[in-house]
This record gives structure tokens, C-alpha cells and sequence, in this order.
């Protein structure tokens, strides 16, 4: 029990001390300004993906939105792999309160079957 307890305290402070905000992506989607260039992590299902020579990008879907994700040189998981994303928010255009072009510069990823 209090191995359990050390472990779920040190993950809670390295996740504290990285900054990284573990959010869901109608969270980013309602509010994108607050979460430019801000890291964080998402994890969903890949709905499609194009890419060659290890760049490219991909769009994820958790259930409350879909964001498109871009990578240099880690390569694109393939259409349906459910994955784990950490990078940085990057904010596009916003009219009328919707926001066009949010995505995610990936700083890497897991895919988790």
C-alpha cells in the first residue's frame, strides 16, 4: 500500500513539475487559446493518417473531438491504433468562437493496443 501510495505521488509531482496537462480533446477544442503553447497529453483512436519519410501527421478521436496531430521524423501510426500523444498545442484561426487549425506538434507518441 504505501509503495502504491510513493508511486501515484511521485508520477502526480513529475506530471506537476513537467507542466503537462493530461486533457481531453473537446477540452482543447472549446478553448484553444488557453492551451497554445502549452505541452499536454491526449490519448484516442488515429482516423487518418498520411505521411512519408517519418513526417507527416495524423488526426485522433477521443469521443468529445477530434485534433489533428503533426510529427517530424517519429513516424505516423497507422488508421485505427489507439494512441498516446504528448506535444505542444498549436492554435490556428478562430471565427465566430469555432477554432480552425488546432493541433498538436508532437514531441512523441505510444500506441497502445
Amino acid at each position: 500500500m504505501r509503495t502504491r501510495l510513493l508511486l501515484a505521488a511521485s508520477l502526480a509531482a513529475s506530471l506537476a513539475l513537467t507542466g503537462c496537462y493530461s486533457l481531453k480533446i473537446g477540452q482543447i477544442n472549446a478553448d484553444p487559446t488557453r492551451w497554445s503553447n502549452r505541452h499536454v497529453s491526449v490519448e484516442g483512436v488515429v482516423t487518418n493518417s498520411f505521411g512519408a519519410l517519418g513526417a507527416g501527421g495524423y488526426q485522433i478521436d477521443d469521443g468529445t473531438g477530434r485534433i489533428v496531430v503533426i510529427t517530424s521524423g517519429r513516424g505516423v501510426p497507422s488508421k485505427g491504433a489507439r494512441v498516446s500523444v504528448n506535444g505542444r498545442v498549436q492554435s490556428g484561426v478562430t471565427v465566430m468562437g469555432k477554432s480552425y487549425g488546432t493541433a498538436i506538434q508532437e514531441q512523441g507518441h505510444k500506441v497502445r493496443w
